[in-house]
Order: structure tokens, then sequence, then C-alpha cells
């Protein structure tokens, strides 16, 4: 009898003994570990090092109470996805979420009987979905980029794609994605050229690209960048910027304030809130009408913002609590209301401009009328507010020059600025942009009849 003698090549990627688990499985997973390239190889074991360390801070927010115990199931691939086979859309978070909702309207549109499985990355961009009450979408919280949670993740929803908003683009997600056959489309997408490089540095970002079935880039610097990254040319869909689409939301409640004499700070972060009230305070003695609504990013942060007008020797009513908006402060810590709060505003302190967050996005308030200031860091956003700051649609204010700038800006100055910033954003293109991505989307798809 001849013996066949096993190749070296074979013995390495052969599992070790004495696992618990079923040889089978044991042998893909060391086959897809032993075969992978160097960089994912990388990827992953810097992941699992800080795995521990990510959801310990997770159950330290469900013993603190922030999330609950069901909040963390889905983050490790648990909980529930709704009906399998549904259109998988992940957005990291209220912007993003509420720039794809025209997006969603249209995929619906066409496909009437279709499912959408939404991901998030916040409770508070997961109640925003849910808020839509629309039986055909599901909304939960996103399964981490860890392997054995896309697993959990990918063996119950079963997507028959992924879509992914912005700058989502995690390794683990994509791959798993693309190896199991599901089409994966990137939409709005945007990216730095140092984060390109950066992905193309460690050996990760042709791999990413490699993954994508269709891209629509939302500027043209993201645009080159995704190219420089090895996307190949005929993944690459037409520029799309959704947020030019987007709404603030419905006005469900007329706020009795005069608007030229109204400030918002929209979005806020820690840190801008005292900037932003010192100013006001400043701008207040110059203009004693001035009043001012206060919008965190997060309501959750609404006793420490309370906090903090205290501090500033301001009067105020919250939102939460029922107070009567009769005071110079008015906290409007609530979630889906921010359309309200625009078009009740004749000035816009855009947030996470003070704060190193990128900006948040200038087109909802510029829709609602709104004259746009804005600080240094909007990078988010760079081409819409450059445009912005040149047409005179938008100021770039500091923390020291904001309260000038709030007690000189006069009515007549509001709505020159305002009819700038809707020209300019208007110029930006857009227009029908959701409407021609879903066609998109929808001819890549092989959707059972009753879907369509």
């Amino acid at each position: 009898m001849q013996v066949q003698h096993e190749p070296p090549s074979a013995r390495a990627r052969r599992p070790p003994d004495g696992s618990g688990l079923r040889r089978g499985r044991v042998m893909v997973l060391w086959r897809e570990f032993s075969e992978s390239p160097t960089p994912v190889i990388l990827y992953r074991l810097i992941l699992s090092l800080a795995l521990p360390v990510v959801i310990a801070g997770l159950v330290w927010r469900v013993i603190r109470g922030r999330e609950r115990p069901t909040d963390l199931a889905e983050r490790l691939g648990g909980g529930a996805v709704g009906s399998p086979g549904a259109l998988w859309l992940h957005a990291a978070s209220n912007g993003e979420l509420a720039s794809a909702r025209g997006l969603i309207a249209a995929l619906l549109a066409r496909a009437p009987g279709l499912r959408i499985l939404v991901t998030t990355n916040t409770t508070t961009a997961r109640t925003l979905a849910r808020s839509w009450d629309d039986p055909r979408i599901t909304a939960r919280l996103a399964p981490l980029d860890a392997r054995w949670a896309l697993a959990r993740f990918f063996a119950q929803a079963r997507p028959a794609a992924l879509i992914v908003v912005e700058n989502e683009l995690w390794p683990n997600r994509l791959s798993m994605a693309a190896a199991r056959g599901i089409p994966v489309f990137a939409v709005g997408a945007r990216i730095s050229a140092r984060s390109a490089q950066r992905w193309a540095r460690i050996g990760l970002g042709a791999r990413m690209m490699a993954t994508l079935s269709g891209l629509s880039a939302q500027d043209a610097g993201s645009e080159a960048a995704f190219q420089a990254m090895g996307l190949a040319p005929d993944r690459l869909w037409s520029r799309a910027n959704l947020k030019t689409e987007a709404g603030a939301g419905a006005v469900t409640e007329r706020l009795d304030w005069p608007r030229a004499e109204t400030v918002l700070a929209a979005s806020t972060h820690e840190g801008e809130e005292a900037l932003v009230l010192a100013a006001f305070a400043a701008a207040r003695a110059l203009r004693p009408g001035l009043r001012l609504i206060l919008a965190p990013r997060h309501p959750r942060r609404a006793p420490e913002v309370a906090a903090a007008i205290r501090a500033a020797g301001l009067d105020f009513a919250q939102r939460s609590q029922g107070g009567a908006p009769d005071k110079p402060v008015y906290l409007a810590d609530t979630m889906g209301e921010m359309g309200n709060w625009y078009a009740a505003a004749g000035i816009c302190f855009i947030g996470g401009t003070f704060a190193p967050r990128g900006g948040h996005t200038p087109f909802e308030p510029a829709a609602e009328g709104c004259a746009l200031l804005h600080g240094l860091d909007i990078a988010n956003h760079a081409e819409a507010f450059a445009a912005l700051d040149a047409a005179g649609g938008a100021l770039t204010v500091t923390p020291e020059t904001l309260g000038a700038t709030l007690a000189g800006l006069d009515a007549a100055g509001q709505a020159r600025m305002a009819q700038a910033a809707q020209a300019a954003l208007g110029a930006l293109g857009g227009a029908g942009a959701a409407a021609q991505l879903a066609e998109k989307i929808l001819e890549k798809l092989d959707l059972p009849r009753e879907l369509s």
C-alpha cells in the first residue's frame, strides 16, 4: 500500500487538536486564518486585542443604565433582525441615517414588498429609524466588526445586500459580506485623503475596494481618494450627496419667539455648550431680546448641559421636562424635533465645528432658511462649507468672535445669508440622487417578483 504524505503546507494549516468545537467548523476557521493575507491578519489581531476593552466599556454602559442588556446583545451579533433576506442598510448615527431616508423611501417606492434592516452605531439613531413607524423597516444596533459577532448576525439576517452610508467601511463587515456573495454598496461615501493613505499603507484599502459592487462618493475629493485606494472604474457611480435632499423633519410645533431674535445651537458636543453660552450671554448684554435654543447632539447629556447653563448664570426651560419656553434659553433635549428648532431660528450655529468632530450638516438648517455660523472644524462637509463661505451663505466664527456676530447679525443680514446658502448648496447638485441610487442598487439585485 502506498503511503500518502501530507504536504507541509497542509500540516501548517491543520487545526490543533483538543478543541471543543466541531472539527469541521475549526477547520474552516483555521483555513480562513492561515490563508488570509498579512494585513488582514494584523487587523484581526489588533481588533482581537482591543475587543475586551470595547466590550468592557459596553458592559459598563449597561451597568450605569445608559444602555440595556438587549442593546449589548445586538452589538454582539444577537438580537432580533426581523425577517431574513432583507436589504441591510447601515448608518452610523442620526445625521447619516437622516440623509439616507430619501434613499430608503425611493427603494420602497420602487420595490413595495422590500424589507429593510437598518443598523446604527447609536441608540438615538435606532430610535430615529423606529420613529418612522414603517412595518417594512426593522431597526437595531449594528454588530461589532468582530468576525464571531458578524457570523452570528449573518446567520440570522441573511441579508440580500448591504448598503453602507458615508464612511462606515469596516474591513471584516465588508469582506464577510462579499465572501457570502452579498452585494455591497457604499452611498454618499466620504473619506479624507489622510484616511485613504492610511488604509493603503497598511494594505487594506484595495481589499476593501474589491468587496464593493458599487460606490457613489459624496464629493470630488472622496471620489479621488477611493480611486487611489484601488476602486475599479466600473464600480464607480456618479457622485451623490444625499444630504442635499435630506429635510430637517416635519415641523410639529411652532415656537412663539421672534425668528430674527432666535439663535439655535444645533447638535452641540461636550465643551461646545459652555463656549456658546458665554458668547450668547455677551451678545444678549448688547441685544436683550436675543433667545437661544440649545439642542445637544445626544439628549442623554441634558444634565451636564443644564449644569453648564446654570454656570453661565442664565435662566432656562427644559423641553423634556415640559418647561414652557419663557426663559432666555430653551434646552431642547429631545429626539426627532430638530425640524421645529430650525424653523424657529433665524441664526444657526452648527455643532461639532468647535469640538473636534468635523462639523454636522449645513444642509438641513439652510433648507429651513437659517443664517449659518460655524467653527473651524468642517472636515465632514468641507466642499459644502467652502461653497457656503465663498457665497456669503455662512460665516466662520471662533469662540471669541461668536458673541459679536450674534449681536450684530440682524434680520436683513440673516435673510441675505439664508438666500445665499440655499443658492450655494443648490449649485452643488444632488437633485434626484436618491432615486438614481435606488435604481442602480435594484438593478444589481435579483429580487423575487413579489418584492418588486
